[in-house]
C-alpha cells in the first residue's frame, strides 16, 4: 500500500519554494503585491486559501501563473475533503441506462 502523505497547503509551497530561497519576508511580499501583511502571513500559516485575486498577484510577482496557485489550492482542498471521508462512503453511483 502506498504511503499516505499529509496534503501540502499552498502557503507552504509559497514559503519554502519561493520566499525562503529569494530571502523575501511575508511583509515584503505583501508590500510588493499590495495586500495587508496578515493576508500573506495567514496564507503561509495555512490559515487562508489562495483566492483568484491572490493567485493573480502571486503570479505577477513571482513569475508563475494564476493557475499554478489555484491548482495547488484545489489539490489541497480535494485531498482534505477526501481525507475527511465518512459521509462519502455511503454514496452510490447513479446508473443511467
Amino acid at each position: 500500500m502506498p504511503t499516505k502523505y499529509e496534503p501540502i497547503h499552498p502557503g507552504e509551497i509559497l514559503s519554502t519554494e519561493f520566499l525562503d530561497p529569494l530571502g523575501v519576508s511575508a511583509t515584503e511580499l505583501a508590500r510588493a503585491i499590495h495586500v495587508p501583511p496578515n493576508r500573506v502571513t495567514r496564507l503561509i500559516n495555512g490559515q487562508a486559501a489562495v483566492t483568484p485575486d491572490t493567485a493573480l498577484r502571486l503570479a505577477r510577482a513571482l513569475r508563475t501563473t494564476p493557475e499554478f496557485w489555484l491548482n495547488l489550492q484545489m489539490r489541497f482542498d480535494l485531498d482534505m475533503a477526501a481525507d475527511a471521508g465518512g459521509v462519502m462512503d455511503d454514496i452510490q453511483p447513479i446508473v443511467v441506462m
